[in-house]
């Protein structure tokens, strides 16, 4: 598995209903030891949205 789809992957897990939290955006970067950036291209490209958006990282 890529790394892109690890990245990928755990967003779909972490996601509801179409939706993710900014902090839980942050902290999957965090634990996948990437830049909230790539958190939100993939968010993107799943067509997930981030809500309660803290610091405008997204």
């Amino acid at each position: 598995m890529s790394a892109d789809e690890k990245i990928r992957q755990a967003v779909l897990e972490a996601a509801r209903e179409g939706k993710i939290s900014c902090t839980v955006a942050r902290k999957l970067a965090e634990e996948l030891q990437v830049k909230p950036k790539e958190i939100g291209a993939a968010c993107n490209e799943l067509k997930i949205k981030i809500h309660s958006c803290e610091l405008g990282c997204f």
